[in-house]
């Protein structure tokens, strides 16, 4: 009798992938979505902006960010995406839940449509600066401005980012990542380049005599071809080594890199620490992709790159995730969290301040790009998630990532957690 073939499945695989069309408002799961290098399509295309009159009655526009504006919590997001023939337009859906309401069809329930790529012609034109990165934008005008001032309590502007991106700073893209300088081709002398092209020059000029076993004329011919081939690699190994390699990295609204990721046994051990049965949100991560199948909590921080689906994808994880306050928000009032989930990041300080260089505030996920050659790719829930290179240590905090934390944490972090003042262990 035949036995039967035992087929091994994956372990890791895409659990979720999450969307978010407005910066800081709440995502939307989709079952696939399409990789971009500066994120998935249609991600953080928007953002929104406190209008903030000074004492000289001059305006200026506040960037929006959950941690200081959790009211942004009380917005759901959703996406019709365009049809393949083009006959229908795509669009996001807003909808502002007043605290304690949560059911969609509820009248208290106020929502909005947005173009998912509105015309920019006629637009008003904006400057914005989001942590030291500057970029244009559009102020979308006030059919859509009033609408959202009105569910605030305060002025708004919505603007969209149209054709324009944002440039990549610090430590966070994998040209300034250690283990992806490490995994670089070593160097090539200027003296090993130089040899080979005058051995290469030499033939052409002289080329063999004498030889009874080819033709003789052939050789200066098979000679420039095969050094020109050496040299090219060759010059290409050195380019590369010299950090030639990648084109300069770009962004939308997201904060500093294209792709959060984090492991869905991260999550679990997190909800492991409340007390009862709370059970930790993912999306107040906003991760862009959950893996599930990861053997141990946090393993992720040493993953340097991942291989997914049939592509396959090739991702390039470059950074830990240094959080703030915006995961202790509860989407249910619009306000912190008063209950377990209020103390996540004090839970996460206990022992997941591993990053010698933000020794003060905890890491949770991994900042994430995308390898060149996987432009305009697929990857769907379900898929095979494969590491394909560890990094020996977790990699470590830049200057810059620094003071983008900073200035993301805001004062209200700074308080008495346990071991607050001692030196981090990574």
């Amino acid at each position: 009798m035949t036995r039967p073939i035992a087929i091994r499945t994956p372990t890791m695989q895409i659990h979720q992938l999450y969307t978010y069309p407005i910066k800081s408002l709440r995502g939307i799961e989709v079952p696939d979505a399409r990789l971009t290098s500066t994120g998935f399509e249609y991600d953080r295309r928007f953002m929104l902006l406190k209008v903030i009159e000074g004492d000289d009655g001059v305006e200026t526009l506040k960037n929006m960010h959950v941690p200081h504006f959790p009211e942004m919590g009380l917005f759901t997001t959703d996406i019709v995406f365009p049809s393949a023939d083009g006959k229908r337009d795509g669009k996001v859906i807003v909808r502002h839940h007043p605290p304690g309401v949560d059911d969609d069809d509820d009248s208290r329930v106020s929502t909005l449509e947005i173009p998912l790529t509105p015309e920019v012609k006629g637009l008003e034109p904006l400057d914005i600066l989001m942590h030291s990165s500057p970029t244009k934008g559009y102020n979308m005008g006030s059919a859509y401005n009033d609408w959202f001032s009105a569910c605030f309590g305060y002025r708004v502007v919505l603007a969209y980012l149209g054709p324009h991106s944002r440039r990549v700073l610090g430590s966070f893209p994998p040209g300034k990542s250690a283990a992806h300088r490490e995994s670089a081709p070593p160097p090539v002398s200027t003296w090993s380049l130089a040899v080979l092209a005058g051995v290469t020059l030499a033939l052409n000029l002289v080329g063999p005599s004498g030889s009874s076993w080819a033709d003789a004329s052939a050789w200066p011919k098979l000679a420039a071809t095969a050094g020109a081939v050496l040299l090219s690699s060759l010059l290409g190994r050195y380019v590369s080594s010299h950090g030639g390699k990648r084109k300069e990295e770009k962004i939308t609204f997201a904060d500093v890199a294209p792709y959060l990721l984090v492991s869905e046994a991260s999550v679990d051990d997190l909800s492991g620490r409340f007390q009862g049965d709370v059970q930790m949100d993912v999306t107040k991560f906003r991760p862009n992709i959950v893996v599930s199948g990861v053997e141990k909590p946090f393993e992720e921080d040493y993953w340097a790159e991942l291989s997914v689906g049939d592509g396959p994808a090739r991702l390039l994880l470059t950074a830990n995730c240094i959080r703030c306050s915006s995961i202790n928000v509860d989407y249910d009032t619009g306000k912190m969290g008063t209950g377990e989930t209020g103390t996540a990041l004090k839970k996460l300080m206990r022992d997941r301040r591993v990053d010698r260089g933000a020794k003060w505030n905890p890491v949770f996920g991994r900042y994430t790009f995308l390898d060149r050659g996987s432009e305009n790719m697929r990857i769907r829930r379900g898929d095979a998630v494969t590491v394909l290179r560890r990094a020996a240590e977790r990699e470590i905090c830049g200057e810059f990532s620094m003071i983008y934390t900073a200035g993301m944490m805001g004062t209200d972090m700074l308080q008495d957690w346990p071991g607050m003042g001692q030196p981090v262990t990574a």
